[in-house]
Formats: structure tokens, C-alpha cells, sequence
């Protein structure tokens, strides 16, 4: 009773669980039950994005009936953004850390590899919502993130669809300079949220 009090408290949506469960078990049902060796690439793939849907979902006139009342209040703006991301990150980052821990790992790119990318991109939302709104915001960067993942390993080639999708994940996740990067853009991203934390005191209530 108590977590559902704080589940409806914080703008928590079925669908959204749903699907957060459904990236975990279709990950671990390629992985164990169709033998597919290219599960975890794929659960890296969208990994980083599941939190940034978890924002989309729970935040904003479209996701909350009583948010123009909620926002009003003196913990609403942003610390009530804060207060609903930290509850989709609390969920999400368990349940695929342990998912990518349980899937077999070829060497190529660690299960962990995607936890800094995927804060940066929530807060990257954040800071970009500032500017376009919260659904603008969720739909740019994730969408963002899904086209340079999935453009390149689209052209013609010759390696297979996993091993483009391996590869591109090497890119942008693994070894000392990407994973610097994206601490670089996380610091960047609050940055933006703390200067422009006024913006959010009548952010999505219009």
C-alpha cells in the first residue's frame, strides 16, 4: 500500500513499467530462450532511453490530471521534477543492471557500459525541456539517441546487423574517452537545469 501511495504520488504509469519489464524479459528471452548471442548489444541499445521515457511518463499535463495543482505547490517546479525523475531512475536502473548482469557477455562492451550515457540523457532531457517542454524534450533526445545507434548499422554492409550494433555501442560507450564525454555532458546538462530552474516553476502547466 505504502509504495503504491508513492507510486501514484509521483505520476508512477503502468505502461511505462510494462515496458520497462518488457526490454528486460525480451532481453533475457532472446538471450536463454532463442539463443540469440546479440541480446545484450540490444538492451545496451535501449537501455539509455528507458529513463527518458520514464520522465516522458511521468511528468506533464498529458501524464498527471492533477499536475497544474501539483506544480503549484511550494515542492512543485522543479523539485518536483526531481523528485519523479529519481523515482524512475530508482526502478529502471535496477532492473536493467540486473538484466544486463544475467545476460552472456562476448567482452565487447561492459553490461554497466550504458548507466552514465543513460543519466546524461535524462538529464539532458531535463535541460532541453527547459527550452521545447517535457514531451519535446523526452521525444528528441531519445529519439536522438535511438537514430545514431540504429542509422548507421541500417546501411548496406557486410557485417551482420549485431556486429554493426556492437560496434556503433563501442563508439559511444565504451573506453576512458567516451564515458569522460558523457561526464562532460552530464555536468554540462545541470548546469542548464540550475540556470534555468526558474523556467520549471511553470513548466508543462500551460
Amino acid at each position: 500500500m505504502a509504495w503504491g501511495r508513492v507510486a501514484r504520488a509521483g505520476g508512477w504509469r503502468g505502461a511505462w513499467a510494462a515496458a520497462l519489464l518488457g526490454v528486460a524479459a525480451g532481453a533475457l528471452g532472446l538471450a536463454y530462450g532463442a539463443h540469440f548471442a546479440g541480446a545484450l548489444p540490444l538492451l545496451l541499445a535501449a537501455a539509455p532511453v528507458v529513463p527518458v521515457a520514464g520522465v516522458a511518463a511521468s511528468y506533464g499535463r498529458h501524464a498527471d490530471p492533477l499536475h497544474e495543482l501539483a506544480a503549484s505547490t511550494p515542492r512543485g517546479g522543479l523539485p518536483l521534477l526531481l523528485i519523479r525523475t529519481g523515482l524512475v531512475l530508482a526502478v529502471a536502473i535496477p532492473v536493467l543492471a540486473l538484466t544486463g548482469l544475467a545476460l552472456p557477455n562476448t567482452g565487447d562492451v561492459g553490461a554497466a557500459a550504458w548507466l552514465l550515457p543513460g543519466l546524461t540523457l535524462t538529464l539532458a532531457a531535463l535541460a532541453l525541456g527547459a527550452f521545447v517542454g517535457c514531451r519535446a524534450a523526452t521525444a528528441l533526445v531519445g529519439g536522438g539517441w535511438l537514430l545514431a545507434v540504429a542509422g548507421p548499422c541500417l546501411a548496406p554492409g557486410a557485417a551482420g546487423l549485431t556486429s554493426r550494433i556492437t560496434a556503433q555501442l563501442s563508439l559511444y560507450l565504451d573506453g576512458r574517452t567516451a564515458q569522460t564525454s558523457w561526464a562532460a555532458a552530464l555536468v554540462l546538462c545541470a548546469a542548464v537545469v540550475a540556470v534555468r530552474r526558474n523556467t520549471y516553476a511553470h513548466w508543462e502547466t500551460k
